[in-house]
C-alpha cells in the first residue's frame, strides 16, 4: 500500500516536472529554430536592385546597355560574406556567370544551380558534398537613369540564385537539440533520485502512524481481552448456580464489577487521549497559580509515597502564574507523580521541583530506582508500552498515563522529556510559558 502510494507521489511529480522542461526547453529551441530561420531569410532577400548611368544615345542603343547593365548587377550583388555564391543564369537555366566565396568544384556549381532552378518556387535544402545548402532565386533587375539622374526605365536581365550554406546553422540547432534532450534525461534522473528520497520520507510517517495504529488496536485489544474474559467466566460461574442466592453469589458479582470498573477505567483513558489528540477541541487558555496547583498534586499523594518508604522533598517557587488548561496540567502532575511513586526503589526517594527559567517556568521530578534502558526511552510515551513488562497489569493501569501527559503538553506547545541512569535515578520535565501576575487585572 505505502510502495504504491509511493509510486503515486513519484508518478505526478515527474509528469510534472516533464512537463514544465519539455515546455520550458521546446520554447527555447522553438526561439533559437526561428531566430535563425529568420536571418537565413534576410540574407537570401537581401539583394538590391542594380543601377546603371547612361546617355540617352547608349539608352537608345539598347543592346550594349543591356549587357552593361547585366554585368553591373551581378556585381552589385557580389557575394556578400563567407558560405555564399551567386549564379546567374538566363531564362532557360543556363549558367551565365558564377561569383562564390566558397571553394567547390565546377560540376558542383551546375549540378547545385540545375537543382536550385528546377526548384526555384520551393523552399528546399540541397545537400551536396557534406555541406547543405539554402537558395533563393530572384530576377536581376536594372534601373537604368539618364546622365541628369532621371530614371529611364526598369530592365530585366536574366536571374540571380543566391546559395546559402547553412550547415553549420543545422549543426548549431542539431547540437542544442542534442543537449537540450542530455540535460533533460540528466535533469529528470536527478529530480527522480531527489523525489524518491523525499517521496520515502513523506510515507515514513504515515507508515509509522499506520503502524501505530495497527499496535495500537492490537494493545487496546489484548487490554479488552482481559476483562471480558473475566467477565465471561464469572457470568457462566453465575449460570451455574441459578437456585442460589445473590448473597451466596456475591464474590461473582464483585469479580464481575472489578472487569466491568477495569474497562471502564481503559475506555476514560482512551476518551482522554482522544480528546488530547482532537486539534479542534483546545480550550481557551486561562491564568492559574503553578505554584499552588503542583504543591496541592504533590500533598495528595503524599500518602502514597509515605506508604512506599519514599522521602519526598519539594522545590516550589512560589506564585507562578501559568496560562492553560489547569485540570489538563493538573492531570499530567499527577500521571508523572504517580509514575514516580510506582517505579522508585522501597526506600527511596523522589525530588520535585518548580522553578521560573527565563520566560517559561519548569516542572522536573525525579525518582530513584532502576531507571529505564537506553533502547526504551523513545518509546516510553507510545500507548501500552510498558518497560518492565513482568509488572504489566499488576499495579491496575494500562501504559497510558504517560501517553497521555505528552498529549496534554503537546496542546500547550511543550514537550515532556526524559532522562534516565540505570539502576540510578529517572528525570520527568516539562516547561510552560509564564505569565505576569498583572496579566488581565
Amino acid at each position: 500500500m505505502f510502495t504504491r502510494l509511493r509510486n503515486k507521489f513519484l508518478l505526478l511529480n515527474l509528469s510534472v516536472t516533464s512537463g514544465v522542461i519539455i515546455l520550458a526547453f521546446g520554447f527555447v529551441y522553438f526561439i533559437t529554430y526561428s531566430n535563425l530561420q529568420a536571418d537565413i531569410r534576410e540574407r537570401l532577400q537581401s539583394q538590391p536592385e542594380a543601377q546603371m548611368r547612361v546617355s540617352s544615345s547608349e539608352g537608345m542603343a539598347g543592346r550594349p546597355a543591356e549587357q552593361g547593365a547585366s554585368r553591373s548587377a551581378i556585381r552589385n550583388v557580389a557575394a556578400d560574406g563567407a558560405g555564399t555564391f551567386h549564379v546567374e543564369v538566363d531564362e532557360d537555366g543556363r549558367i551565365v556567370r558564377i561569383e562564390s566565396a566558397v571553394n567547390l568544384p565546377e560540376d558542383a556549381y551546375r549540378r547545385l544551380a540545375a537543382i536550385a532552378w528546377n526548384n526555384r518556387n520551393t523552399d528546399k535544402v540541397i545537400k551536396a558534398d557534406n555541406r547543405e545548402w539554402r537558395y533563393a532565386v530572384s530576377p536581376i533587375r536594372v534601373q537604368v537613369v539618364g546622365e541628369d539622374g532621371v530614371p529611364l526605365a526598369v530592365e530585366q536581365h536574366n536571374y540571380n540564385i543566391l546559395f546559402l550554406d547553412v550547415t553549420e546553422m543545422n549543426g548549431t540547432l542539431a547540437q542544442l537539440l542534442t543537449t537540450l534532450l542530455l540535460v533533460g534525461i540528466g535533469t529528470l534522473i536527478v529530480i527522480f533520485a531527489i523525489s524518491l528520497y523525499f517521496a520515502n520520507r513523506a510515507i515514513r510517517p504515515i507508515r509509522e502512524a499506520w503502524e501505530k495504529q495497527k499496535q495500537f488496536v492490537a494493545d487496546a485489544s489484548h487490554e479488552l481481552k482481559t476483562p471480558l474474559s473475566i467477565i465471561r467466566a464469572n457470568c457462566d460461574a453465575l449460570a451455574a448456580s441459578r437456585e442460589d442466592t445473590i448473597q451466596n453469589q456475591m464474590k461473582w458479582i464483585e469479580y464481575i464489577r472489578t472487569g466491568a470498573d477495569r474497562m471502564a477505567r481503559l475506555v476514560h483513558d482512551l476518551l482522554i487521549l482522544a480528546r488530547a489528540d482532537d486539534e479542534r477541541a483546545r480550550p481557551n487558555p486561562v491564568r492559574f497559580n503553578f505554584s499552588l496547583l503542583v504543591d496541592r498534586a504533590a500533598r495528595s499523594m503524599e500518602a502514597a509515597a509515605v506508604g512506599k518508604g519514599l522521602s519526598v522533598t519539594r522545590s516550589i517557587e512560589p506564585d507562578l502564574i501559568a496560562a492553560g488548561d489547569p485540570d489538563g496540567i493538573s492531570q499530567v502532575v499527577e500521571i508523572l507523580l504517580d509514575n514516580a511513586i510506582k517505579y522508585a526503589n522501597s526506600d527511596g526517594w523522589i525530588a520535585l521541583s518548580l522553578a521560573r527559567n527565563g520566560r517559561r517556568i519548569a516542572f522536573s521530578i525525579t525518582n530513584s530506582g532502576p531507571g529505564i534502558a537506553k533502547e526504551d526511552l523513545p518509546r516510553v510515551f507510545d500507548r501500552f508500552f510498558r518497560a518492565d513488562r513482568s509488572r504489566a497489569h499488576q499495579d491496575g493501569s494500562f501504559g497510558l498515563g504517560l501517553s497521555i501527559a505528552q498529549s496534554i503538553i503537546r496542546r500547550h506547545g511543550s514537550e515532556i522529556r526524559v532522562r534516565s541512569v540505570e539502576n540510578v535515578a529517572t528525570t520527568f520535565s516539562f516547561s510552560l510559558a509564564a505569565v505576569s501576575p498583572s496579566v488581565g487585572k
